[in-house]
C-alpha cells in the first residue's frame, strides 16, 4: 500500500462534498497515486503523459490519454514528482518538471476566472461592496467571493449581512478583476445556480495550493460564516 503523506487529507478540497460541476463524471471513482485513497473524480486532477513523454496537467479532462489522478494539494503534486510516481503509473520513463505544481495552480486559478467570468457575463454573478450587499440583502447570493489581498473592513460587514453563506477567498483583488474586466475587485458574488457550482468547485480544487501556506495541516474547502 502507499504510504500516506506526512498530513492527512482525508480532509483535502472536496472530501464529503458532492463536486459534479468539476471535471468528468461526478460519479466515477478514480484513485490518487500518493494517498492510494479512490475519490470523486472531480475532486482529483487528472495528468497525462504527451507525445514527449511529458506530465501534463490536465485540469479541463478533455487531453487524450490514460488519466493519472492526484489529490488537489502542492505537497501531493510534490512527493509524485520527487517519488517518480508517474513513471511507475505509467510504467515507462516520463518527464515530471520540478514546477509542476505552480503550473497546476496557474491552470485552476484560470479556470476559476473563467467560470467567474462566465457566470458574470450569464448576469448570475456581481462585483463591487454596494452590488454584493444588495444581492444578499435578496437571498439570492449562493456564495461570496472576497479577494484575499482585499481590507478587512468591507470584507467583515458583508460577511456579518451574509452570516451562514459559504465565503471563499482564493482569488487576489486583480484575478477578480479579470473575471469582471476591471482593474480590480475587491467583493464579488455568485447567485444560485450551477455556475455558482462550477465555481465552489474550481475553487475547492485551487484550496489546496493557495491555503497550503496559511494552515500546513488542514486543508478548507469553504469557511462558512456563522
Amino acid at each position: 500500500m502507499t504510504a500516506r503523506p506526512a498530513h492527512d487529507h482525508r480532509t483535502a478540497p472536496g472530501a464529503g462534498v458532492r463536486l459534479r460541476a468539476a471535471v468528468g463524471d461526478g460519479d466515477a471513482l478514480r484513485r490518487c497515486l500518493v494517498t492510494g485513497e479512490s475519490r470523486d473524480r472531480g475532486s482529483l486532477l487528472r495528468f497525462v503523459v504527451d507525445p514527449e513523454r511529458r506530465i501534463v496537467p490536465d485540469v479541463d479532462g478533455r487531453l487524450p490519454g490514460r488519466g493519472l489522478w492526484l489529490t488537489p494539494a502542492r505537497d501531493i503534486v510534490k512527493t509524485a514528482v520527487s517519488k517518480r510516481l508517474f513513471a511507475r503509473a505509467a510504467k515507462q520513463d516520463v518527464v515530471a518538471d520540478a514546477d509542476l505544481d505552480d503550473r497546476v495552480e496557474a491552470l485552476l486559478v484560470r479556470r476559476s476566472i473563467e467560470r467567474l467570468g462566465l457566470a458574470r457575463r450569464a448576469g448570475q454573478a456581481v462585483a463591487g461592496f454596494t452590488q454584493v450587499e444588495a444581492a444578499v440583502r435578496d437571498g439570492g447570493v449562493a456564495v461570496l467571493v472576497e479577494a484575499s489581498d482585499g481590507s478587512a473592513d468591507g470584507r467583515g460587514k458583508l460577511m456579518r449581512l451574509a452570516r451562514g453563506l459559504p465565503v471563499t477567498d482564493r482569488l487576489t483583488a486583480a484575478e477578480l478583476g479579470q473575471a469582471f474586466a476591471r482593474e480590480h475587485v475587491v467583493h464579488a458574488a455568485l447567485l444560485k445556480g450551477r455556475l455558482a457550482e462550477s465555481f465552489v468547485a474550481e475553487q475547492a480544487r485551487l484550496a489546496g495550493f493557495r491555503d497550503a501556506a496559511k494552515e500546513a495541516t488542514k486543508v478548507k474547502v469553504l469557511e462558512r460564516n456563522g
